[in-house]
């Protein structure tokens, strides 16, 4: 007896389960759902525009203040050179070489 009840459960199941598999296929195929997929599809390739405008913005920034800390340290090295054959000019100036 209990073995047909949990035959029956598992049919009943089953016959659910490809009735409304059925009916989602049904009403995801519908005119209505693509056009709300298409929707949701433009939705996406806008925000991807939207990140990627953002995105090169950041980029171009960041070289931007990549080239200015280059030219910084550039400079900071020329000053420190002469900053260096100035101290040996001085020393070098009392003594003959």
């Amino acid at each position: 007896m209990f073995l047909a009840n949990v035959a029956w459960k598992k049919i009943g199941i089953f016959a659910g389960g490809i009735l409304f598999g059925t009916a989602g296929m049904k009403i995801l195929g519908s005119k209505d759902a693509k056009k709300m997929y298409t929707e949701a599809a433009a939705a996406v390739l806008r925000g991807q525009d939207c990140v990627m405008k953002v995105s090169t913005s950041i980029k171009e920034n960041c070289e931007d203040i990549y080239a200015d800390a280059k030219r910084i340290n550039e400079k900071r090295a020329e000053e420190e050179e002469k900053s260096l054959i100035c101290d040996c000019e001085a020393e070098c100036d009392g003594k003959e070489v």
